[in-house]
């Protein structure tokens, strides 16, 4: 097992026990949590295989989903921003990702902060839409999934500034 595999095993297991064990028991305002676990989406490998990372994203969203009793949403979710990453990186990162050159704590702030924020809303819209399930309560998925995503981004760009100047 080299270095990168270890570092990204260790992400998977300290963002899931964060997230479990910390964040979803925030409920800031009543009902807003910052979703972060969701930062080792967004910082998997560019040339990862494909099968191999919509199955991990689905595995994680389910294990937040089991300590959560949340049936499922956040797999889905996962699942969905997972397969969605490619034309997110494409949109954002152009030639740069079409060549593999992408590294996330190597890019300017506007292009993460746009990557970032694509995906956050992508999963929260996901989230939020499956866990309401109601057409007619439109208003609190647009409300849940602006405001949650919101704190999702500016702890998410926090972290991922901090990570970023350790490893500098």
């Amino acid at each position: 097992m080299n270095k990168d595999t270890l570092l990204h095993i260790t992400r998977f297991i300290v963002l899931i026990l964060v997230q479990t064990m910390v964040l979803n028991h925030i409920n800031f305002l009543g009902y807003l949590n910052p979703y972060i676990y969701i930062i080792f989406i967004l910082l998997a490998p560019i040339n990862i295989n494909r099968s191999l990372f919509l199955v991990v994203s689905f595995m994680l969203g389910l294990i937040i989903d089991m300590f959560g009793d949340s049936g499922g949403v956040h797999a889905a979710a996962c699942t969905i921003i997972a397969f969605f990453r490619p034309i997110a990186l494409r949109s954002v990162f152009g030639l740069s990702y079409e060549f593999q050159t992408v590294k996330l704590s190597n890019v300017r702030f506007g292009e993460r902060f746009v990557y970032v924020t694509l995906m956050v809303l992508t999963h929260h819209i996901v989230l939020f839409s499956l866990e309401i399930f109601n057409f007619s309560h439109i208003l609190l998925i647009i409300k849940k999934t602006l405001l949650s995503s919101l704190f999702t981004i500016v702890i998410t760009m926090l972290v991922l500034a901090l990570f970023r100047r350790n490893n500098s």
